[in-house]
């Protein structure tokens, strides 16, 4: 069973949950960048939650199906087309050999996530099929999907069709954006002032946005705790003795634009980090599209643990909701 890639879209690739277990010896977990999408579309047709669909962001792909299927689309917004009649979205349904997938442009988030039954089965790198282009891990080749590629899909004796998730399990971020962070080890580099106002401040999501990381313009400066740079740091107060990068990092450099660390991220460097937005509000993340408003809040790690349980409860019910 195969699928034949007519158009890839803008950038469309191939991602699971990734690859844990690296990120010492350098290589980042990858993976999909709203992993919440990322599941349901596999919950909607059959799959186990982890298996590797196609991740597009801004624009979807066009795809031939070389044999009878299910899949289903999740994530941002874009309307589904078959033969050009549109399909409902966060839904499985079948389609049959030689019809044609497309898609509208899209109308909300940023990235959407196709499932298909059986899930792709392209080889495993280091335990996953993620995509992860500077390594050359994963994917086709190591690479994103590019117009020609012939994608193997694995066993289709779980599909499932029919199934929908309620609109109030389904998960993108509000405008503006609330995005919880935990403050962190270098909290305390910059003046108290600095720490209020980075809370205060709107600030708005950069053009300069992919799988690495992701840039905020609009808020103030930095303003830093005078300090003796230590032996290795540089002179720039944002710089440090090289230390390591959490999952959704805030490094800023210079103090200027904070940049949040994601799914393809290096794994450490020399740029102070302030804290790390909450694992629950990751996903948010990989759907905000460019000049989206933002707000940070600041939480504590028991708010975070509690947020981070709600989401898993949310997967719960949609379990159970698919399974009725």
């Amino acid at each position: 069973m195969t699928l034949k890639i007519i158009k890839h879209g803008l950038s469309t690739s191939i991602q699971d949950l990734g690859r844990p277990g690296y990120f010492h010896l350098g290589i980042p977990m990858s993976g999909a960048m709203d992993r919440f999408a990322l599941r349901t579309a596999n919950m909607l047709v059959g799959n186990d939650e982890g298996a590797a669909c196609l991740e597009a962001v801004f624009l979807g792909p066009e795809i031939e199906f070389e044999q009878d299927t299910c899949i289903a689309v999740t994530g941002g917004e874009m309307p589904i087309k078959i033969d050009g009649i549109v399909q409902e979205t966060w839904s499985s349904f079948k389609v049959k050999k030689g019809q044609i997938l497309s898609f509208g442009f899209l109308l909300k988030g940023a990235r959407i996530y196709i499932a298909f039954a059986g899930g792709i089965d392209t080889p495993l790198d280091l335990g996953s099929r993620s995509t992860y282009p500077i390594g050359a891990l994963g994917g086709i080749n190591g690479r994103a999907i590019i117009a020609g590629d012939t994608i193997p899909l694995g066993d289709q004796s779980r599909a499932k069709s029919g199934l929908s998730i309620p609109p109030e399990l389904r998960r993108l971020p509000n405008k503006p954006a609330d995005l919880r962070v935990l403050p962190g080890l270098y909290w305390h580099r910059i003046t108290e002032q600095t720490q209020d106002q980075f809370f205060m401040d709107d600030w708005k999501v950069a053009p300069e946005a992919d799988r690495m990381g992701v840039r905020f313009k609009g808020g103030t400066e930095f303003n830093f705790v005078d300090r003796e740079p230590p032996f290795g740091a540089g002179s720039d107060p944002s710089n440090i003795v090289d230390g390591c990068y959490s999952y959704g990092s805030i490094q800023v450099p210079a103090g200027k634009e904070p940049i949040i660390l994601h799914r393809d991220a290096v794994s450490g460097g020399g740029y102070f980090t302030i804290g790390a937005v909450i694992s629950a509000d990751m996903d948010y993340i990989g759907q905000l599209q460019p000049h989206t408003p933002v707000k940070f809040i600041k939480v504590n790690m028991e708010q975070a643990l509690e947020a981070r349980k709600e989401r898993q409860d949310m997967l719960t019910k949609i379990r159970t909701v698919l399974d009725e």
